[in-house]
């Protein structure tokens, strides 16, 4: 037993003595040796032993974009924070913020000279958000964010309130293709390529008119409960199907720009429709929605949607004047961009438009149509500066005088770290036909995002 013991004692030892690889010796006793000696026999050879470095365990914690172009301030971040647990790799949680600053100076010059011109300083949030998202597998996940939009906005310094934007689950490849994915309440439908991309991707904070119209023509602010369809084929197809809630009169502008809030609903069908785009150059195919590339890659992308509510009826409260109306929306869209350079551009047309809300005899309806097109070049070898021009022309009553809006916008952006942190200045000027406010409004404004 004392043999044993000492023998285990000796192979410990010479272990911790080298690990390099050595002859075993041992003598009648049965004691081990590691060098030769007259009495001992070799026995064996222990094995080279290489010591390693132990590989760390991942954090689970990522946020930084390692794709990302180096900016002044760095490499940007990717959209939110995300949190992957050590026990369950196919689940995760993100969270986020965005914050969006304007100082700006608006000057107002009314054609009617019954009315005074005016001159404001405003500076406020336009946007303030906090987003989280979960993935509970392989294919579900939920995304939401509460937001404070405008806050401070106006002479009123009007706070707001938070509420809900996003809120939707979406069910990714569950045939294990990208051709059909799902998205259930609370997601955007593609009313217009501008509003459905996320607003710390856009070029200006404030998209144009157009668009925001079309955003609360067909469902509320484009994202009302609905349930949708959608994928792509190999990234040169991409296609959208979606049925749900529809708008408000309360919520949507008729052709002279009043809202129909004293409109009292009877009967709303669903709202029902799609979009279609396509990529058709090999090499070009739209890989994300932006419009902020950072000088990378290239795109060409042509779109097309419609949109409807089949049935929309209802009275005014004030002036007992009944409603019944079919209305839809048609959007076309084209977009490239080619390194540095992008340009962008889209057309609506309005069925069934409100000429007036309020009409004391009846509710005429008519079409309204128009565009938009945008532009921006950045300077990759100079720090990253990116101007950019904005057109916008919007006819809001076809067939009827003074119901035109145009706006002119030029600026330039500074991606300090891409769309992470970005400062802008934007000048810009807006003329309103007789019926649409009879007035010219210029703006000079300061922006600022801080983003991840």
């Amino acid at each position: 037993m004392t043999k044993i013991i000492l023998s285990t004692l000796t192979v410990i030892t010479l272990g911790t003595l080298s690990l390099n690889a050595m002859d075993i010796y041992q003598d009648a006793n049965g004691q081990l040796f590691s060098s030769a000696a007259e009495g001992r026999t070799l026995v064996g050879k222990t094995t080279q032993i290489t010591p390693t470095t132990p590989t760390p365990k991942a954090n689970g914690i990522t946020i930084i974009n390692q794709k990302s172009p180096d900016f002044l301030l760095g490499k940007e971040t990717h959209i939110n924070m995300k949190f992957v647990p050590q026990d369950a790799p196919d689940m995760w949680l993100k969270a986020g913020v965005r914050i969006q600053g304007s100082f700006e100076g608006i000057n107002t010059d009314y054609n009617d000279v019954t009315k005074t011109d005016t001159s404001l300083s405003e500076a406020y949030l336009r946007r303030v958000r906090f987003e989280v998202a979960a993935g509970f597998g392989k294919h579900a996940s939920f995304v939401m964010d509460i937001r404070n939009d405008k806050s401070n906005y106006g002479i009123e310094n009007t706070e707001g309130a938070f509420n809900v934007g996003d809120a939707y689950v979406k069910i990714k490849k569950p045939f294990a293709t990208s051709l059909v994915n799902f998205k259930l309440y609370r997601a955007k439908i593609d009313v217009s390529r501008t509003e459905t991309i996320k607003s710390a991707r856009v070029i200006a904070y404030d998209r144009p008119y157009i668009a925001d119209a079309a955003a609360q023509y067909i469902s509320f602010n484009r994202r009302g409960a609905n349930a949708q369809v959608y994928g792509d084929w190999e990234k040169k197809i991409h296609y959208q199907l979606a049925a749900g809630a529809a708008t408000s009169p309360s919520k949507t502008i008729s052709a002279n720009g009043k809202k129909g809030s004293d409109i009292e609903l009877s009967e709303q069908s669903f709202f029902i429709g799609g979009k279609v785009k396509l990529s058709p150059f090999s090499g070009w195919e739209e890989l994300k929605n932006t419009e902020s590339y950072m000088g990378v890659g290239k795109h060409f992308t042509l779109g097309a949607a419609y949109w409807m509510i089949p049935t929309m009826k209802g009275e005014n409260t004030n002036t007992a004047v009944k409603m019944d109306i079919d209305r839809s929306l048609i959007n076309v869209e084209a977009s490239a961009h080619y390194k540095g350079f992008m340009v962008q551009a889209e057309y609506f047309k309005f069925n069934d438009m409100v000429k007036d809300w309020n009409a004391a005899t009846s509710i005429e309806t008519g079409t309204s149509d128009g565009w938009y097109a945008t532009s921006e070049y950045v300077f990759t070898d100079f720090y990253y500066v990116a101007p950019f021009v904005r057109y916008e022309s919007w006819d809001r009553f076809n067939g009827s005088d003074g119901y035109d809006v145009t706006s002119a916008l030029v600026g330039v952006n500074w991606y300090l770290r891409g769309n992470t942190t970005k400062v802008g200045l934007v000048a810009q000027k807006d003329t309103y036909g007789a019926n649409t406010g009879d007035k010219d409004v210029t703006k000079i404004r300061i922006t600022s995002q801080w983003f991840f």
